[in-house]
């Protein structure tokens, strides 16, 4: 009674396997600009495929007229043999050859696209962004780690599995269907006593196979089942373990002086703990699994000479003949028991399938609630407005409720409040990358948002200046004085050096540089999220009232979020995120409070 739900759960699961397959291969095979290259391509890897099956049966038959011109001392026949063998190499080596090129340079298509196709998908409309806020917010695992390992390296493991492992099935198959009736006909009957009567059983070699391959088949699956989910894991740990070392490169310099060296090594040991505990369950595991299917193999070359044995014994077949019994035997044993041979593969396989399809999962996910969006932003408005603005954090809690708000052009608002009362929250939702808010907002387009921490590519210097536009849109005269009104003379001669710009220079140069970005685009509107808080206020004064004659130069206005009251200066306006009492102003912890004032800005 237990056994049909169990055999119904394994088929329903093995073609949940295929359809997640197809659902992350269709969409190349399907695309505009490679399918028919993509099918063409893969028609004739399965055509090399048949051909070295074809292969394969010319072998099976030159083994019994060889081995029959042997035992007969024919040398007419042997040598004859030798010449048609040569012959049968050349064809089996050109279909090699031609089948790994062409294997070998669709799988590198494949992942170029796929590749190509999922950056696309993680970088449109700031995927990677709520991905991360969505993984920090969830730690249940239901949002996927390291997009980077899955993109990078999961990807070249998909599509070098999907086609290793999919022609080598095709191979089993297509082998099992040419050989199952040489070995039928090679054969003979086998007389089985019963209960005192004699039964004729034809093909017997037939049914050896498929009863020896099936017990084997059900045996690897119980032993190699947990491989799957090891292998998942093991994936996971590797890239966690990989992704702090490339944290504690990014912050050597704050790490070292903090004396962090120990606690961080405590955290990459652990890490590195996570992996070697898994990968030595993994080690147990196919330890396991490759006792038993050496056994197997070693089993299956020897066994079809022993059942063989009394016919060629007693005459009924010659030494070809027995050859030609164990090659095929070999042959159907060897395609009926690929996934014996190959169940470690499979589950790393499935485990990489598994890991793509839960990303591709998240991706949708978020293209789904993107095209949902409880928060309205049209861009291109003359002022900035807000109707209704609710904004909250990833779990949930209500931090603004209804908020109205206006910034017209000649305006300069300084927002202030406690941390973590939502500053730059508030300054994400106006930006458009926040996904947990709802209402409306109306932004206007030549706006630049600067965060409390800039982001500086490596690379040459005159690049990280410009980003995220090519630096040549500007002249070098442009970029020189853009340092030098950014109080950066001594790195106007160093526009073409390359180096790591976030490590190698002081917190007050970054932010001095990310200054120099905007002194040098101009934009209307400027949005500066605590942009001076590493400088002194000598500079301060000095580069808040450049960026204040930008802002009005270009007809717009600037909003600024600070704690220092010098900055006050340049503003003529106040927003405060004043706390609330709990289940007032509609649930959320702060009310903006824009009433107050300070001083007028100081004059140019």
């Amino acid at each position: 009674m237990t056994s049909s739900p169990t055999v119904a759960a394994r088929a329903s699961t093995f073609v949940h396997i295929v359809r997640r397959v197809l659902r992350l291969a269709a969409p190349y095979f399907s695309s505009k600009e490679e399918k028919w290259r993509a099918r063409l391509m893969f028609a004739g890897i399965v055509a090399l495929n048949l051909a070295y099956v074809y292969a394969l049966v010319l072998f099976n038959q030159w083994y019994g007229r060889f081995y029959d011109g042997l035992q007969n001392k024919d040398a007419v026949v042997f040598w004859r043999e030798i010449r048609v063998f040569a012959w049968l190499a050349f064809f089996n080596i050109a279909i090699q050859v031609a089948k790994f090129y062409l294997t070998q340079l669709l799988q590198l298509r494949w992942r170029s696209w796929m590749t190509r196709n999922y950056l696309g998908r993680w970088m449109a409309d700031r995927t990677f962004y709520h991905l991360e806020l969505a993984r920090y917010a969830h730690a249940d695992g239901a949002t996927p780690d390291n997009p980077d390992q899955r993109i990078q390296e999961d990807m070249q493991m998909f599509t070098n599995a999907t086609m290793t492992l999919s022609m080598e099935i095709l191979n089993a198959v297509v082998t099992l269907l040419s050989f199952i009736g040489i070995l039928w006909g090679l054969s003979g009957t086998f007389d089985l006593s019963l209960g005192g009567s004699t039964y004729q059983i034809a093909g017997s070699m037939v049914w050896l196979a498929l009863v020896y391959c099936v017990v084997g088949t059900v045996i690897t699956h119980f032993i190699g089942r947990p491989l799957i989910g090891l292998n998942f894991r093991q994936q996971r740990f590797e890239a966690d373990f990989r992704h702090h070392l490339v944290r504690v490169r990014e912050y050597s310099e704050a790490i070292a002086l903090d004396r962090g060296e120990t606690v961080e090594r405590g955290q990459l040991d652990t890490r590195f703990g996570a992996v070697l505990r898994n990968y030595l369950q993994l080690i147990k595991q196919q330890k396991n699994l490759v006792t038993f299917t050496s056994f197997f193999g070693q089993a299956s070359v020897i066994f079809p000479f022993i059942v063989s044995a009394p016919r060629f014994f007693s005459g009924a077949i010659q030494l070809g003949g027995l050859i030609q019994i164990s090659s095929a035997f070999d042959k159907v044993q060897e395609s009926l028991s690929w996934f014996v041979a190959n169940y470690d593969r499979v589950a790393v396989w499935r485990a990489t399938t598994d890991r793509l399809i839960s990303f591709d999962d998240a991706m949708r996910a978020h293209a789904a609630r993107t095209s949902e969006d409880a928060l309205q932003r049209e861009s291109g408005a003359p002022a900035l407005n807000t109707t209704g603005l609710t904004i909250a954090l990833p779990n949930g809690t209500q931090l603004l409720a209804g908020a109205a708000l206006a910034v017209r052009p000649g305006d300069s608002v300084l927002l202030q409040g406690p941390s973590g009362s939502g500053k730059s929250t508030l300054f994400r939702t106006f930006a458009g990358i926040w996904p947990f808010a709802s209402g409306k907002v109306q932004a206007p387009a030549d706006a630049v948002f600067m965060p409390q921490r800039p982001y500086l590519p490596d690379g040459k210097l005159r690049e990280a200046l410009t980003y995220p536009h090519p630096a040549a849109g500007f002249s070098d005269e442009q970029l020189r004085q853009a340092l030098v009104d950014a109080l950066l003379p001594d790195l106007v001669n160093r526009l073409d050096d390359s180096d790591a710009w976030s490590q190698k220079l002081s917190g007050g140069e970054q932010q001095r540089l990310a200054i120099a970005r905007v002194l040098l685009k101009k934009p209307a509107w400027l949005f500066a999220d605590e942009v001076t808080s590493a400088l002194d206020a000598p500079a301060e004064a000095v580069l808040y009232q450049r960026l204040a004659d930008t802002v009005r130069a270009g007809g717009g206005a600037m909003v600024s979020i600070a704690h220092r009251p010098a900055v006050g200066d340049f503003h003529g306006q106040r927003w405060t995120l004043v706390p609330q009492e709990e289940g007032a102003g509609g649930g959320a912890r702060y009310r903006l409070d824009t009433t107050a004032a300070t001083a007028q800005p100081a004059a140019t």
